[in-house]
């Protein structure tokens, strides 16, 4: 029997018959079934805000939670692990923020096959486990096992996929749909930083953490009954990592943008606490301050999900990255607490803003049937800038002493992602 193809959308192509990359025919009558439905999603109803709750649950208890590290970078500096300098420290966090994204390019290939709820509750129990035992640690490379390595892990797994999966429900809608699920990510990163600056005092770090374990539970079982996919599954040529993509320049670029803006792009969040702390702001007010950018982020996401409807992605991405790289620029010039505050809320709002809509361009270079495969490419790649750049950040706050020259390299950073955006 000959192989037949069928071309879907802007050039991926879907395989029947005998044969294909990972010899898992796709059978005509689901071929059928999802060129009828692919192009055609609900943009809205029940089942589909079901779907965002679960997906905005999941990124509360990943990347949400991952936001607050600023809280528990400080904590191991001046208690848990006064012995390991800030770049070695930042590491546990960065290989969280890294691992937020690896991942993806195996869980997004596995979602457009449609194994997508059991890799989803597998990494939820483990994640679970991790917080669980971060409680116990009290060794660096302890935290760095079940911490950095496991609970960075577990949230990779469940993080693309969520995205992704956004793409199967909306349309038109879309950049609502991804900005009401990335404001999961600033009511984590604002709980989670508040409910550890008032538990620590009270009930110490063990039970803190098992606050956050009881949290993360409780959001995570809502999250696997109410997220799930629409489309059936598609074998999509191109096997685990489609280097056809990379032959669409835009796709190309929007990668290497990605590794850049990166590289930069956490550095405030990460030593906001340590800055507030160097000009005197009290321990217990530095660790509101990452609370406080969560608690802005939620505002530009949401702004920055409905206006990429109304003139596209790119068109709000690149003003509020712009805006971002001067407030990092500022930030070690800020020497009060009000303005310090002031910071919080201009860099919350614009860090928001891109990280709602950073995937939607990825939605648009391909059809709905390979978004799995496409966006894990997309977050793998830019796991790069993610794993290095906070440590990168420590080593010249270590080597000078202060924070000016780290807010230079974050705004150099993040502002060469407008000029890679502009090619």
């Amino acid at each position: 029997m000959s192989m037949k193809t069928t071309r879907v959308a802007q050039g991926a192509f879907l395989t029947e018959g005998k044969h294909s990359d990972d010899h898992n025919e796709t059978p005509p009558e689901v071929l059928d079934k999802y060129l009828k439905y692919a192009g055609d999603p609900p943009d809205g109803g029940v089942k589909a805000w079901s779907v965002v709750l679960g997906a905005s649950l999941t990124i509360f208890v990943t990347l949400g939670y991952i936001n607050t590290w600023g809280l528990y970078q400080d904590y191991y500096e001046h208690v848990l692990l006064p012995d390991s300098g800030p770049s070695t420290i930042a590491w546990i966090g960065s290989i969280q923020y890294a691992l937020m994204f690896f991942p993806s390019l195996v869980t997004g290939r596995l979602l457009d096959l449609g194994y997508f709820k059991l890799p989803y509750f597998i990494a939820s129990c483990l994640l679970l486990t991790c917080i669980f035992l971060t409680a116990e640690c009290t060794k660096y490379w302890q935290f760095f096992l079940v911490q950095g390595l496991g609970g960075g892990l577990a949230s990779g797994i469940m993080f693309g996929p969520a995205l992704g999966v956004i793409r199967h429900w909306f349309l038109k809608r879309s950049g609502l749909a991804l900005g009401a699920t990335s404001t999961g990510s600033s009511l984590g990163g604002t709980v989670f930083s508040i409910a550890g600056q008032n538990l620590l005092p009270l009930v110490g770090f063990k039970w803190t953490v098992r606050v956050f374990g009881f949290i993360v539970l409780i959001a995570l079982g809502i999250a696997n009954i109410t997220i799930d996919r629409r489309l059936p599954p598609v074998n999509a040529n191109g096997g685990l990592f489609n280097l056809a993509a990379f032959r669409n320049p835009a796709y190309t670029v929007y990668c290497m943008s990605g590794i850049s803006c990166l590289l930069g792009l956490y550095t405030v969040l990460t030593y906001l606490p340590a800055s507030a702390n160097l000009v005197g702001v009290s321990n217990r007010f530095a660790f509101y301050l990452v609370a406080i950018a969560n608690a802005s982020s939620a505002v530009g996401r949401l702004s920055a999900g409905c206006l990429a409807d109304l003139v596209g992605p790119l068109n709000v991405m690149i003003p509020f990255t712009t805006i971002a790289g001067i407030t990092s620029f500022v930030w070690p010039l800020a020497t009060t607490q009000w303005s310090l505050i002031v910071v919080s809320v201009v860099y919350g709002f614009a860090f928001g803003a891109y990280i709602s809509v950073f995937v939607a361009p990825v939605f648009a270079m391909g059809e709905v049937g390979d978004v799995g495969r496409r966006t894990g490419m997309f977050l793998t790649v830019s796991t790069l800038g993610m794993l290095i750049g906070p440590p990168i950040s420590g080593i010249i706050n270590g080597k000078t002493g202060h924070f000016k020259d780290v807010g230079y390299y974050a705004e150099l950073d993040i502002l060469c992602y407008n000029a890679w955006i502009h090619r």
